[in-house]
């Protein structure tokens, strides 16, 4: 039952995708470039009634496939805290550790990264550069603490086969 229900969504998907590529297609040979931006900024007007099929095609594509990731991950990561005992702790950890990221993050963050002209000219605020300067910091804390555990993995082994 599983195998054929992963293969009639496999065939829908791939359906919609073929579909969707068609019309992107035939909408692009049929427009000159001065209309295809104007089929862009002006979603629904008639010129872009490929376009606006192929772009909903696309939305729910994206949306089917959003879900199928959510449903799946949840029923792997439920059968793993079933089948392992010490998973759901780790996982737990995990979230904590995730969580505590965020906060050094955003709290290290001053509100000052980006520019007042840049927050002018997109209308954004204080807050939102602070969260742009914590998701910067984030990105910065994991790549140190990847290069590191590297350099550990790396290193420990040659120090262990020393002895």
């Amino acid at each position: 039952m599983k195998e054929k229900t992963d293969k009639i969504l496999t065939l829908v998907l791939l359906g919609l995708s073929i579909v969707a590529s068609i019309l992107a297609v035939l909408f692009a040979l049929g427009s000159d470039p001065k209309h295809i931006m104007q089929g862009i900024t002006e979603l629904g007007n008639s010129n872009s009634v490929a376009f606006d099929i192929a772009f909903w095609m696309l939305v729910i594509l994206i949306g089917v496939a959003l879900c199928a990731i959510v449903v799946f991950l949840c029923k792997k990561l439920f059968a793993r805290f079933r089948e392992e005992k010490g998973y759901l702790k780790k996982f737990l950890i995990l979230l904590i550790v995730i969580v505590a990221l965020l906060v050094v993050s955003f709290l290290l963050a001053n509100g000052n990264d980006v520019s007042a002209a840049l927050l002018d000219k997109h209308g954004l605020s204080v807050g939102a550069s602070k969260l742009i300067g914590a998701a910067c910091i984030l990105v910065y804390i994991i790549v140190i603490g990847a290069a590191l555990s590297i350099l550990v993995t790396e290193v420990m082994p040659k120090s262990n086969k020393k002895k």
